[in-house]
């Protein structure tokens, strides 16, 4: 409750403000925020919708006010955010939109090669795959559902805050009729809504018993405590009938939001938002019908505004897709001393106030023990079955290793062994490891061996180990998370250790996912760890990784990426954009850059940060780099023709440039379209070039021999960068605006050092990543000739840079 809800909560209680006032006043603020919640979740598309892991959608009215959209979605096809600025901070993407693979950047990891999945726990790749595709109705069906409930939710939360509202309107003869009608009203629309949550189950015959029992226990507690509390003397009938109706649908909320807690996260607080709610009325109801002090009405406010939150609060949580997992059994405290607990401190405040129990009084104290009891029997009687089967299960697995268990190495288990094993055990982790040869090769089988006999003396006594597939193990643990991630490391140090083998020795690659079991479906917990393990690969291998619901969400991304890539050049899917390059003393054109973009009818505009990867990975470096080449060289001839002096550049990754015959290609693309060589500018990053500077050199050199320029792109202006630069064969230097700032300790700009040697060697710069005036008027001061940037030009298609290029009719190169 808000400061201001309390603060007329106090004032109602004191006295200084009518009862039905302060109530109306004091839950106004909670529940039309509630409200506000719930009714943009009834309405939002599914793309809208904040995801598994909590995280608040961009569109929240609420949660993210101002909140800067995620940099990792693209704009869909016809997205207004202009090209080369990312939809975070409206900045140029760390990649410049260029046809560059995101390698060139020092602090961008490079391209990694494709995985392929060579064991049985790989089908979550498979799975995942099913998911982006197949699984979208689901997925649609789903969003569907959960806006349904998120607008009956909103109902019951409007209906519930409608009665308290009425309340100062009315004459007090129509109270009680408001309130009754109120609270009927809100608990039909309440019981609707938590009977279509998404991932409700069947209980099965011994849940249901033990979920039975826990209810009448904690129903007869809330019973007593009811009578208990309520005034002396004759009871309405109305009152005494809300009470005991509300005490029973209060512990059916109670026992499924703590049985739900961990299952469901969502649909618990849903319940427990239902119960406070529910009971606030209830409340308001009995002090209606016993014609309680008005001062009394603001005590509702507190439980009605937490129950309006919790349940908003709930329905988002489950409207971010909410997946079922297994059952896990509650802890049996709460079920067992919360009943007690209830009615002993119910009992204490009436032997303080009326000093005597009654017989009926009595009677009904004592029926709460029964049902303690009783559930104290079938949670030991749970508990008992639980530890009967998991030590039958182990001396099982332990019968089919053999007497020695230490030294058997990996357990000859499958993959529904391990997934029951998993079912067994209410805690801990998975650990999914997999071992890689050197240039991805399957290791030798003595090598192997080797490593099996690793992980089991590198694990635990309880741990259970699972060969899958050739390379592929597993690691079931009952350590929490901070222990599996030390086991992890362990296990990573110890595979990596050299195997030695006739005539040297033999090293492994080792990529570790990790995974927590509590409260998940062993199925998906696999397929959790075993996309961690793929992310571990992805980064570089020898790491262990955690799995977060954001990798699910990567690895589906790549995935689309993957399927709908091959074939995108023959479908006439690809783009090219053009940044002009002007002269820094007119600013008039004289060339321009031609940045890559792909229009995915399916996956919306996608940059080279995303796609080059892909495309590498694909083998469709090549190709795609023929066609920007083409399509540039094209265009190019197309400006030639209007009489246009330009030049274009055009962004060459490492592979294309290693293919032997690149500067044939060029030659060939160039007299296709009757372009003079001088006219292309092929870039390429100073990164790429420090990595084989042999053959970048080589080709280089082959590309000047036929009249090409070459730019080099991203020069760092470090000591090893300006030794090299005198090696190289270029024309022109490009650089980044952080150049043009003053230098360290009073001494000149870098910018100033790099135009003196650029000058000397017969290089011209292009200061590029210019985004305001300020650096514009620094590029210029330090002699740069040319410039590139927002503050200059945007990237644009053919048809805009050529109405641009109008304001300028004389453009020479």
């Amino acid at each position: 409750m808000s400061l201001t809800g309390a603060a007329f909560l106090l004032t109602g209680v004191a006295g200084a403000l009518p009862g039905p006032a302060a109530a109306a006043l004091a839950v106004a603020g909670g529940f039309a925020l509630a409200c506000v919640r719930l009714a943009w979740l009834a309405g939002a598309a599914p793309t809208d919708r904040p995801a598994a892991n909590g995280r608040p959608a961009p569109t929240d009215p609420v949660a993210s006010a101002g909140r800067p959209a995620s940099a990792g979605r693209t704009a869909p096809a016809g997205d207004p955010v202009p090209d080369g600025v990312t939809a975070e901070s409206g900045r140029p993407a760390s990649e410049r939109g260029r046809h560059a693979e995101p390698g060139r950047r020092a602090a961008e990891p490079g391209p990694q090669p494709a995985v392929t999945f060579r064991w049985h726990v790989g089908e979550a790749v498979d799975n995942a795959l099913a998911h982006g595709t197949s699984a979208t109705g689901r997925r649609a069906r789903r969003a569907a559902l959960s806006r349904r409930v998120a607008a009956i939710l909103d109902s019951a939360v409007l209906v519930a805050g409608l009665t308290v509202a009425v309340l100062p309107l009315s004459d007090a003869a129509h109270r009680l009729p408001i309130a009754l009608a109120g609270l009927c009203l809100t608990g039909a629309l309440h019981v609707t809504a938590l009977l279509r949550l998404p991932g409700r189950s069947r209980l099965s015959g011994p849940e249901l018993v033990r979920r039975t029992v826990d209810v009448l226990a904690l129903g007869v507690s809330l019973v007593f405590a009811g009578w208990m509390l309520l005034p002396g003397g004759p009871v309405p009938a109305v009152a005494g009938i809300a009470a005991a109706g509300g005490a029973v649908v209060l512990a059916v909320l109670a026992v499924a939001a703590v049985a739900e807690r961990r299952r469901r996260p969502g649909a618990a607080r849903c319940h427990a938002g239902a119960a406070l709610t529910l009971g606030g009325l209830t409340l308001l109801v009995v002090l209606l019908a016993c014609d309680a002090a008005d001062r009394a009405l603001p005590l509702v406010a507190a439980p009605l505004v937490a129950g309006a939150l919790l349940t908003a609060a709930g329905a988002r949580r489950t409207s971010g897709g909410e997946r079922p997992g297994r059952d896990v059994a509650p802890a049996a405290w709460p079920r067992l001393t919360a009943p007690a607990g209830i009615a002993a401190l119910a009992a204490g405040i009436h032997l303080g106030t009326a000093g005597e129990f009654s017989t009926a009084a009595m009677a009904l104290g004592l029926a709460v023990i029964p049902p303690i009891m009783v559930g104290e029997l079938l949670a030991a009687a749970d508990q008992r079955r639980r530890v009967q089967r998991l030590a039958a299960r182990e001396a099982w697995l332990r019968r089919r290793l053999g007497p020695d268990v230490r030294a058997a190495g990996p357990v000859p288990l499958t993959r529904a062994d391990l997934v029951r094993a998993m079912a067994e055990r209410s805690g801990g982790a998975l650990l999914v490891v997999d071992l890689h040869g050197v240039g991805g090769a399957v290791p030798e089988g003595p090598v192997l061996t080797e490593a099996g006999r690793r992980l089991r003396a590198g694990s635990e006594t309880h741990d259970l180990v699972a060969r899958l597939g050739d390379t592929g193990y597993a690691v079931l643990t009952d350590a929490g998370p901070v222990l599996a991630y030390a086991l992890g490391l362990r296990l990573l140090a110890a595979l990596a250790e050299p195997y030695p083998r006739p005539g040297g020795v033999a090293r492994l690659g080792v990529s570790v996912g990790l995974a927590e079991t509590s409260g998940g479906d062993p199925e998906d917990v696999l397929r959790q760890a075993d996309l961690a393990r793929r992310r571990a690969v992805q980064l570089g291998r020898d790491r262990v990784e955690w799995y977060d619901a954001y990798l699910e969400e990567q690895l589906v991304r790549r995935l689309d990426l993957e399927r709908e890539l091959p074939g995108a050049v023959a479908r006439g899917e690809l783009d090219l954009v053009y940044q002009p390059v002007v002269a820094l003393a007119d600013r008039t054109p004289v060339g321009t850059e031609a940045l890559l973009r792909w229009r995915s009818p399916a996956l919306g505009t996608v940059l080279p940060a995303e796609l080059l990867p892909v495309a590498a990975d694909l083998d469709l470096t090549g190709e795609i780099g023929r066609w920007v080449l083409d399509r540039a060289c094209r265009q190019l001839a197309a400006w030639s023709e209007g009489g246009r002096e330009l030049w274009m550049a055009v962004n060459v990754t490492p592979r294309e440039l290693a293919a032997p015959d690149f500067v044939a290609r060029t030659a060939t693309a160039l007299a296709a379209y009757d372009v003079a060589p001088e006219r292309l500018v092929v870039e390429v990053a100073e990164p790429v070039v420090g990595a084989e500077p042999a053959t970048v050199v080589a080709r280089l050199a082959g590309l000047r021999s036929i009249g090409v320029r070459i730019a080099l792109d991203d020069f760092r202006a470090e000591h090893a960068s300006l030794a090299q630069l005198r090696r190289l064969p270029i024309d022109l230097l490009k650089v980044g605006p952080h150049l043009v700032g003053p230098g360290g300790d009073g001494q000149r700009p870098l910018i100033d050092v790099v135009a003196n040697l650029a000058d000397r060697l017969g290089v011209e710069l292009v200061v590029e990543e210019l985004e305001s005036e300020v650096q514009v008027a620094g590029a210029r001061r330090a002699g740069c000739r040319y410039g590139q940037g927002f503050a200059l030009a945007r990237p644009a298609t053919a048809e805009r840079v050529e109405a641009w290029f109008e304001e300028y009719p004389s453009t020479a190169r």
